[in-house]
């Protein structure tokens, strides 16, 4: 998969069913060659180009699915809202 077929996917948190907004970045762990989280970037609404204050890591073991549209992570309150 492409950083670019993931960054135009919506990424919803389970357990709130909340909107999060797009992979913005991926982190990758130059030692093993895996990714190690997405970066979201907030909502596309509020992003101007040197904004990064709602940028915020989700882990890659959070990740649920990866689906066509949507991508399922598993976040508790707190984590990234």
């Amino acid at each position: 998969m492409r950083i670019s077929e993931l960054q135009a996917k919506d990424i919803v948190n389970m357990h709130t069913g909340k909107r999060l907004g797009h992979a913005g970045d991926v982190d990758i762990n130059v030692e093993t060659g895996q990714v190690d989280a997405i970066i979201v970037g907030g909502s596309a609404k509020m992003m101007t180009l040197f904004n990064r204050d709602n940028e915020f890591v989700v882990p890659w073991t959070q990740i649920v699915k990866i689906g066509s549209d949507v991508i399922l992570v598993n976040l508790y309150e707190g984590e990234a809202e």
